[in-house]
């Protein structure tokens, strides 16, 4: 699922709704080790909060399932785990209770996030791994993008 990253970057995950998934795919590529520092799933709120630094106060205003949250996650995993990248998703893999699907997802540095919601519904289990081929897609491209930009 994951292409081999060409330049030396390290990575995280944190991970609500995928449940892992991101991680797994990115473990399952044969020399993960070179790159991949860890993953942390992170499935409620008060883990989000004292683990990746999410503030309560952008929960209230924003909602758990929100792209400032997400980007925070990123931005979260990245100290956690020292890295220079990570990935991060947050939402709601299936409707339930007036939800509908939406599942954000976010990549890129501590600096630097990018994020995009997800809203169509194929089931659950098929949204959960539309979620995460996305983000792996985007983290690549972004960092394809990043070698781009050092080599000039």
């Amino acid at each position: 699922m994951m292409k081999e990253v060409k330049s030396f970057r390290t990575v995280a995950t944190a991970e609500s709704c995928t449940g892992g998934r991101i991680a797994a795919a990115i473990t399952a590529k044969s020399g993960a080790s070179r790159y991949f520092m860890g993953g942390l799933v992170a499935y409620q709120d008060e883990v989000k909060e004292r683990m990746l630094g999410v503030p309560h106060e952008m929960i209230e205003q924003y909602g758990v399932v929100s792209r400032q949250v997400a980007e925070q996650m990123v931005r979260g995993a990245c100290r956690l785990f020292g890295t220079e990248c990570a990935m991060a998703s947050t939402g709601y893999a299936e409707a339930w209770e007036g939800h509908q699907v939406e599942i954000w997802v976010a990549w890129g540095t501590e600096s630097e996030v990018h994020s995009m919601c997800l809203r169509e519904d194929f089931g659950r289990v098929k949204n959960v791994e539309v979620a995460t081929k996305y983000v792996l897609d985007k983290y690549m491209e972004f960092c394809e993008a990043l070698d781009k930009e050092r080599r000039r």
